[in-house]
């Protein structure tokens, strides 16, 4: 399935317009962060008028054996039953948002496209973009009629972890977590510090401005190209868990690269017993120690 970079994003006055002459619009809240998980306190406080709350640990996750990775991907069944708690049908059009940037938000796009849902929109600029546009919000609950929704994963392409392993010897590999996780001098979440050995660093959080907007495509194009991106060569992305990395996958795209996601990520390398490196590699100034 390919999937165009200006089929991506939708501005808040964009999603006000296609609301008020679109009954088939529905919008999902995906409000979530790594420290306060659960979102739904905040949706309550006030969302988009219409928006269903998505919960990402329960509803956009699995959950398995450590080596899986902290926020694997649900099974298809699992995310049609909660597609359909959503309000979903086929032929829907659905908006999913947050209030950090996108970078949960996009976790959400990447399931119900890879899932086969036609027309999957990220609001750009997240919940802030919509108030700063003088939007209004809504308080309390949204509980929509079932939906009918049927879902058919495989649709964007991935990375198991011995590809992921191979493509960073080979290719291209980007590890989007902060730079200080990257070089292994931190790790507040997983059981071993480092990164992927041959794996280059480009912090998913530049991606976006000061407003939370996605960078335009030639500035993305150039944050890639600077850590040895080429559109025509293999090119694959991974943070902490797999969610973050979504948001990269989206990145890439926009900028009109073919990106991979490896969902399993950080969490799901750093359980096995596979090298770990430490430090910068070439791009970032220096040689990386591969300790085992």
């Amino acid at each position: 399935m390919a999937v165009m970079g200006s089929e991506i994003l939708i501005t808040p006055d964009e999603l006000a317009e296609l609301t008020a002459r679109d009954e088939r619009v529905r919008i999902l809240d995906v409000r979530w962060r790594l420290d306060r998980p659960d979102g739904r306190p905040e949706y309550l406080e006030g969302h988009i008028p219409g928006a269903v709350y998505v919960d990402l640990e329960s509803e956009l996750s699995g959950h398995g054996a450590a080596s899986d990775g902290r926020h694997p991907l649900p099974d298809t069944p699992a995310l049609e039953r909660a597609a359909r708690r959503w309000g979903l049908d086929d032929g829907d059009t659905v908006v999913v948002y947050d209030d950090l940037k996108s970078l949960s938000a996009a976790r959400a796009w990447w399931l119900l496209t890879d899932a086969g849902v036609q027309d999957v929109r990220i609001l750009d600029g997240a919940l802030r973009g919509w108030v700063a546009s003088s939007h209004a919000l809504e308080r309390g609950d949204v509980v929509p009629a079932p939906g009918s929704i049927t879902l058919t994963a495989g649709r964007l392409p991935q990375l198991s972890i011995d590809a992921a392993a191979v493509l960073a010897r080979d290719g291209v590999l980007i590890d989007v977590r902060a730079p200080e996780r990257y070089r292994g001098e931190v790790e507040p979440v997983d059981p071993r510090a480092g990164h992927v050995p041959g794996a280059r660093n480009l912090f998913a959080g530049d991606a976006v401005d000061e407003s939370g907007r996605l960078l335009p495509p030639d500035a993305l194009r150039a944050r890639f190209e600077a850590v040895g991106a080429r559109p025509d060569q293999p090119v694959g992305v991974y943070c902490g868990s797999g969610v973050t990395a979504s948001h990269a996958f989206v990145a890439l795209t926009v900028a009109g690269f073919a990106p991979r996601l490896f969902a399993g990520s950080w969490s799901a390398w750093s359980n096995t017993a596979r090298p770990v490196a430490i430090g910068s590699d070439r791009f970032g100034g220096e040689d990386a120690k591969s300790l085992s």
